[in-house]
């Protein structure tokens, strides 16, 4: 698990799983194959999964050490729950537990929680069974959420059965310990972190902005679920409840970090990288290349 220092603030990759359910096909449905193998050029060896023949996938924390905090970024699928969308999902059990401590990080370490966005593979690990009961993964931790993400899921909970069972188990739990904060999706968190609102994916999906003494970071979240998207923003994922809102996001958020250096962190990337712009084209590179 290499950790990347930026003067005073660590950040870390805690892998869950290590590759994604959708092959890129399927997961941006607006792609051709064509158009994404003109990508490859720059795609491999980096960010391209030998094993499946496709762009590789992540689902993954970062954990960010400041001199103030230590922080989760998304929790993942987590383990015991049902999710019947994904058999590698559904009733897991997985060592991302054993894997968090073994980046030096116990669950009582950890001072504060950010969600993204509540889809099932941002949520899992904000909850753990315990006796039969969905207790808090982070017992001494802040849960920090957009107010208007939890409106949103809390209301389709009641519509929706693969909602219902999501915030049933790992979100509705923390709301219910009291550990839940719900906060505007332009919340500074302290000196070093704040919320950067990009909505669409779903309305109150938020990156998360890292200024430190050796540089900047920006955590994604799901803006992008496959580096080609860095080339191809007009490209959707199939899981953007607002598709035209995703795709401002997604144009906007590359025209303010492309070549300024600034460290992204995309929740389902391989790893992170660069935005930078070669011969008038956008691309994805990767950080210590």
């Amino acid at each position: 698990m290499p950790t990347i220092t930026l003067g005073d603030v660590t950040i870390t990759r805690v892998i869950e799983i290590d590759r994604s359910f959708y092959p890129t096909a399927s997961m941006l449905p607006e792609s051709t194959a064509d158009a994404v193998q003109r990508h490859y050029g720059w795609i491999r060896p980096h960010f391209f999964d030998e094993r499946t023949g496709d762009i590789g996938s992540r689902i993954q924390s970062y954990v960010v050490r400041t001199p103030r905090h230590t922080v989760v970024i998304d929790t993942g699928v987590g383990n015991d729950k049902p999710r019947d969308e994904s058999p590698i999902w559904n009733m897991r059990q997985g060592a991302y537990l054993t894997d968090l401590e073994a980046a030096g990080v116990r669950p009582d370490d950890v001072d504060v929680v950010i969600t993204t966005h509540m889809h099932v593979d941002h949520v899992g690990w904000n909850t753990r069974l315990v006796g039969g009961a969905w207790v808090p993964t982070f017992p001494r931790a802040k849960y920090l959420m957009a107010g208007e993400e939890w409106e949103f899921w809390n209301y389709e909970r009641a519509r929706n059965h693969e909602a219902a069972t999501l915030i049933g188990d790992s979100v509705a739990p923390i709301v219910d310990a009291g550990r839940a904060v719900l906060v505007d999706t332009t919340h500074v968190i302290d000196e070093h972190l704040g919320f950067e609102p990009w909505p669409g994916h779903t309305p109150g999906h938020a990156a998360v902005r890292l200024r430190a003494s050796g540089g900047d970071a920006v955590f994604s979240g799901d803006l992008m679920h496959r580096v080609v998207q860095v080339a191809e923003p007009q490209w959707n994922s199939r899981f953007c409840g607002d598709g035209p809102r995703a795709r401002k996001s997604r144009e906007e958020f590359l025209g303010r970090y492309a070549d300024t250096g600034t460290l992204v962190c995309a929740a389902h990337f391989p790893q992170p990288g660069y935005i930078v712009t070669e011969g008038g084209q956008r691309r994805f590179a990767p950080a210590g290349a």
